[in-house]
């Protein structure tokens, strides 16, 4: 974490907190979810690596890509390439509706995501 700077927090869920912040070297803005403590759980540590397991193996251009991950303080982190907007920030910005031509080229560029997720047996839960 150290070679990181942070900025803001982005948000926060179930299973932990994710915040915006930039590499001190290269100057880059990621994000970087860490974890929630789950302590003794066995369960969750071994839910967690397996959300590790499979960012690291989806590459596509849809999909957010996963830079590495490290442990502090025996909580994971793993750090993201950074999306400044998320669907819904981007569809509130249209108060009479998103455009027929854009709002289909948001869907066609989710299915392939969701495609290509389950041409290698992934579901999304969202």
């Amino acid at each position: 974490m150290n070679k990181y700077k942070f900025i803001d927090v982005i948000g926060e869920g179930a299973y932990g907190i994710v915040m915006k912040y930039k590499n001190k070297q290269s100057g880059e803005i990621c994000a970087i979810k860490k974890f929630k403590d789950v302590g003794d759980n066995e369960d969750m540590k071994i839910t967690n690596m397996r959300e590790l397991k499979l960012l690291k193996s989806l590459k596509h251009e849809n999909i957010v890509s996963i830079k590495e991950s490290f442990f502090k303080h025996k909580k994971l982190c793993i750090v993201f390439e950074y999306i400044p907007k998320n669907v819904l920030e981007i569809l509130e910005e249209y108060s009479d509706g998103v455009p027929v031509d854009q709002l289909k080229w948001y869907i066609y560029q989710l299915c392939r995501a969701v495609n290509y997720c389950h041409d290698r047996n992934i579901i999304h839960r969202g």
